[in-house]
């Protein structure tokens, strides 16, 4: 490797899928191609800006492909890559156990609120 090429260590791809948009727009995108908006509105509390940022850098990564369409107004899709369904499949028992325990750990921090709040 020349000292002008990235290095990209584990902690850096950590960070990747670890920060708190990633894994969910990845995982918004398993079903196929979807728009800004649409990603957007299923995003639940992304911001505009949040949101362009992330997909910025899950393209740069290889995660993501944004395609360009040349109609008027343009036309813009994001889908995953071979390594961003690659991501997924390694992400899914990390998603499916977040969704069935959310009752469990909600119910935890009212537990733990309560106790402080004492």
């Amino acid at each position: 490797m020349s000292a002008t090429e990235p290095v990209c260590d584990v902690r850096e791809v950590l960070d990747l899928v670890a920060d708190k948009w990633s894994l969910y727009i990845v995982s918004n995108l398993r079903d196929g191609p979807r728009r800004f908006t649409e990603l957007k509105r299923a995003v639940d509390g992304v911001s505009q800006r949040m949101l362009s940022v992330t997909l910025r850098r899950l393209e740069r990564d290889g995660i993501l492909l944004r395609t360009v369409y040349a109609v008027m107004p343009p036309h813009v899709t994001y889908e995953l890559t071979p390594l961003g369904v690659s991501l997924l499949t390694a992400a899914a028992p990390l998603i499916a156990w977040s969704n069935g325990n959310l009752e469990q750990i909600a119910a935890a921090r009212v537990a733990y609120d309560r106790v402080q709040a004492i």
